[in-house]
């Protein structure tokens, strides 16, 4: 059922008091990274999961915990490893000798907020069973399906530097991920902060709850609700059909470098997290800067380059900057 811009503008004034308190409890553990945090929203918000890469230190499981922590919501930190089982993860069937009957037990998987810590480092079995979690939002276990519960979110971490006893993720499910956020290393001043916030006392800020899982699943709603115009919506297919190397519109760079493309599950996930972004901004229609400022987090994990890309040194970034400068932006409306 779609409301108009008046009703939009009253809900998303109802309904956002908490993005910003929610945003200064998590600055108060953790200190910059403002990016990931603001990802991380993005992804919550547009029901999105989120995939953190980043060297060991960066503060990806401390984000991501006190993210969880500023919600009244459920959290379950899973630390993947080689050894790892599906059964770890989604649950299992136990038999029961005194009643001669298999019962299910829910596995840690069962919660809202889940933190896949060193997602890499788990076998293909895990990856198939986190899959169907991410993609349909339910688990098999024996014969029987569960849904998980509203909302669902999965945020990964990796390491990029280290690969032995890793496995890397296929396709499919990097495909899943909303976002690919790289993070860097913090500034010389925000060094400063965190010796002395955590060298002065044993004890971390204790966070408090500012919004719950009820208010996240009204929020989703509402972000789908946010209007975009058709040229906004034709600048959204376009910046993916342009990282498809066979598309008329692919710049030199594409077709110089790139191997394949993004399906129209980035321009979905585009358009969706660009109207998240609006709406934290306390806009209630999605521009041009949206789109452009969310595309290479977007599609990074999404575009493959080839050899020629590593063979010259070229990132993805790189090549997913070039071709968005190569774009036509749409006037504003």
């Amino acid at each position: 059922m779609s409301i108009n811009t008046s009703e939009l503008t009253r809900h998303v004034q109802e309904n956002r008091h908490w993005v910003e308190p929610l945003v200064n409890e998590v600055g108060r553990v953790v200190v910059g990274q403002k990016i990931l945090v603001h990802r991380l929203l993005i992804g919550l918000l547009s029901n999105g999961h989120v995939l953190l890469e980043g060297v060991p230190g960066l503060a990806k499981t401390l984000t991501v915990r006190t993210l969880a922590n500023s919600i009244r919501t459920g959290f379950q930190r899973l630390q993947f490893t080689p050894d790892l089982l599906p059964a770890d993860l989604v649950g299992t069937m136990i038999y029961n000798p005194r009643e001669s009957v298999f019962t299910t037990k829910l596995g840690p998987i069962f919660s809202n907020l889940i933190l896949a810590d060193e997602i890499n480092r788990a076998p293909a079995k895990v990856q198939s069973a986190l899959l169907e979690a991410m993609q349909e939002r339910q688990v098999t276990i024996g014969e029987e399906t569960f849904p998980l519960p509203d909302p669902f979110l999965v945020l990964a971490t990796q390491n990029p530097i280290e690969q032995e006893g890793t496995y890397p993720l296929p396709e499919a499910q990097l495909d899943r991920f909303l976002f690919n956020v790289l993070l860097d290393y913090l500034s010389a001043d925000e060094e400063v902060k965190v010796i002395e916030r955590f060298t002065k006392t044993v004890e971390m800020p204790k966070v408090e709850a500012c919004t719950s899982a009820e208010e996240i699943v009204q929020f989703q709603a509402l972000v789908r609700q946010v209007p975009i115009s058709a040229s906004l919506s034709r600048y959204a297919v376009d910046i993916v059909r342009a990282t498809r190397p066979s598309d008329p519109i692919a710049p030199e760079i594409i077709r110089k470098y790139a191997n394949f493309g993004s399906s129209i599950r980035a321009t979905m996930n585009l358009v969706l997290a660009a109207k998240a972004r609006a709406l934290m901004e306390g806009r209630y229609h999605v521009t041009a800067e949206d789109l452009k400022k969310l595309a290479p987090p977007i599609l990074r994990h999404r575009v493959l380059p080839n050899y020629f890309a590593e063979s010259d040194g070229v990132t993805i970034d790189k090549i997913l900057a070039d071709m968005l400068e190569s774009l036509p932006v749409p006037a504003a409306e």
